[in-house]
């Protein structure tokens, strides 16, 4: 069987350059419009929160209005610093749900979710709410921007992962089929047998316990997960690409066999390569967004072992 390409350092600098570089180009060129539609829709929900709360002086008043209330609900998060997503509000909070109809029938719940939201409530930007007096007009409009800005800023780097990988996941599907390969169904893969068969892939499915964007079956009958990971800085890629993809490389090849799986990775954005190099030293194919056809490339050459020998 041939083996996966391994890459030497100066090949992962040259490919870190021209994926940097494509990643300045699209931030330069992403429209303003998106953050702007954003700050406009939340500062909007803080301007009601503060309404429905009297500028946040009666939060224990107006405490089933604000969460039964999507807008609110997220408005009122984000006045913590830093802001407290949903999930960590209902654990820190020991509350069961944050569903309307559960919270109208626990008011336990209720109060406690407010006091967690209390306790961290950012003092800087709402200075009067601990001096148990009324903002005064400048501290008022200075707070609704400030939360407005936070809330934008979050939705638009959510937004920019969300899409990147999304573009990347298109990209690597496109370049699968353009080599005659074929999607289908996804399924949960158990054992190698349950892997789709040689020159077909399917989309996100788990493979033993985790989850893979693709598993693909070479035509050496080998079975390739593939993840996709687009990176926005080289620290968020020790995430994405180390303790996540090169995780499940370990875990994949231990499980089904070195010689029987080739855990692969497809890249975007911002890397360093040290991180790189550590992925692909835990048995992580690399390849990149920009480089499809090293790719398919090694995919094709997998065509010589696609039949056993008489």
């Amino acid at each position: 069987m041939i083996d996966p390409p391994r890459w030497t350092a100066d090949e992962f600098k040259r490919d870190i350059a021209e994926a940097t570089e494509l990643f300045r180009r699209e931030r330069l060129e992403e429209p303003l419009e998106d953050y702007l539609e954003a700050f406009d829709l939340y500062q909007g929900n803080v301007e009601d929160l503060f309404e429905a709360t009297v500028d946040l002086t009666t939060l224990d008043k107006s405490a089933l209005e604000i969460l039964t209330n999507a807008d609110l609900l997220n408005a009122f998060r984000y006045l913590a610093g830093p802001p407290i997503s949903q999930d960590d509000l209902k654990t820190v909070a020991e509350a069961d749900s944050l569903v309307a109809k559960r919270l109208r029938q626990d008011t336990d719940a209720v109060q406690s979710i407010i006091q967690v939201i209390r306790v961290g409530l950012d003092r800087r930007r709402f200075p009067w709410v601990g001096e148990g007096r009324e903002p005064n007009e400048a501290e008022k409009n200075a707070a609704i921007l400030a939360s407005a800005a936070l809330m934008a800023t979050q939705r638009v780097g959510t937004k920019r992962r969300s899409l990147g990988k999304k573009v990347l996941e298109g990209l690597t599907e496109g370049a699968l089929t353009g080599v005659g390969f074929i999607k289908v169904p996804s399924r949960r893969v158990q054992t190698l047998a349950d892997a789709p068969e040689a020159g077909h892939f399917c989309g996100e499915s788990y493979l033993g316990n985790r989850k893979a964007d693709f598993i693909v079956r070479l035509w050496d009958q080998r079975v390739m997960p593939i993840e996709c990971k687009a990176s926005n800085s080289a620290t968020n890629s020790v995430k994405r690409l180390n303790n996540d993809a090169a995780a499940k490389a370990e875990a994949w090849r231990t499980d089904f066999g070195v010689r029987q799986v080739v855990p692969t990775a497809v890249l975007s954005g911002v890397y360093k390569s040290h991180n790189l190099e550590d992925a692909q030293s835990r048995g992580l194919t690399l390849f990149w967004g920009h480089n499809l056809k090293a790719l398919t490339d090694w995919i094709e050459d997998t065509r010589i072992f696609d039949r056993h020998p008489q």
